[in-house]
């Protein structure tokens, strides 16, 4: 369920406790608030998209600062699943509903092969919308949503062209460069500990988007024959597309970090890293 629970009872300026939680497995789950903490600030990732004819829209990024809990009440979080089947939506993420915060999940490629999948939207006092995958049959997928605006669009086959970097988040994945026989490459994902880098947009010949603000890379396509589109990168990055429907072209998971107290760590950067 939870792949960092610390808190850190050393008081903060404000005298609150010091802690996080991460959430990165999909499904749905209850936060319980700690002794002593009174307000959070939440970042939630949705689902990258899977692939089909077009690239997999990457997932969105919201983030929610200084949101008021009460000690021993019970909060709702929910993790969003990929796409884990041909042409699949990426799931929502979000905390206690999806109007406080949210990262939508990326929509699915299309087998109109014009038709690429949308980036996931999302909910807070900021974020950013993920990218579109890019088109025709060999498109690299669309990159996460970013804590300063948008992700990468997923590359159009053939030429790569409109493939763009992240805006703290994923940068979109490279789409074929032979029509012969590559697949397209997943768009990058994006972390959870706050605004860093950028995303690369990934590179023609079918290379992964770069994972912004600390997010995994997307996975390169490979040549003949086109069974292996790449995934998306961890959070939230699109899967790449293929010119065989056969195949799966998975986008990643999504993500949900708790920090607080929410009056001294806030999202994009003040405070978010890990506490060790």
């Amino acid at each position: 369920m939870s792949v960092n629970r610390l808190m850190q009872m050393a008081a903060s300026a404000g005298g609150s406790p010091v802690g996080q939680e991460a959430f990165t497995t999909p499904g749905t789950f209850s936060w319980v608030a700690p002794d002593g903490v009174t307000s959070v600030s939440v970042v939630c990732v949705g689902a990258g998209a899977s692939g089909y004819y077009t690239g997999g829209g990457g997932g969105g990024l919201g983030y929610k600062n200084n949101y008021s809990v009460t000690p021993g009440s019970s909060y709702t979080v929910v993790v969003g699943a990929r796409g884990g089947s041909i042409g699949a939506n990426g799931g929502d993420s979000y905390f206690v509903s999806t109007a406080v915060v949210k990262g939508g999940g990326g929509g699915g490629g299309s087998s109109n092969a014009s038709t690429p999948g949308a980036g996931g939207t999302y909910t807070g006092d900021g974020g950013g919308n993920g990218g579109p995958g890019g088109t025709y049959y060999e498109g690299g997928g669309g990159g996460a949503g970013g804590y300063a605006g948008t992700g990468g669009t997923g590359g159009t086959a053939y030429t790569n062209s409109g493939v763009t970097a992240g805006s703290g988040g994923g940068g979109g994945g490279g789409a074929s460069s032979d029509p012969a026989g590559q697949t397209g490459a997943g768009g990058g994902g994006v972390g959870i500990l706050g605004q860093g880098s950028n995303g690369a947009a990934g590179l023609a010949g079918a290379f992964g988007g770069g994972g912004g603000s600390g997010g995994a890379n997307g996975g390169n396509g490979q040549s003949t024959p086109w069974t292996s589109p790449g995934a998306g990168g961890d959070y939230g990055g699109g899967g790449g597309s293929s010119g065989y429907a056969s195949t799966n072209f998975f986008g990643s998971v999504g993500a949900v970090r708790i920090i607080w107290p929410g009056t001294d760590r806030q999202f994009p950067s003040t405070n978010t890293g890990d506490i060790v």
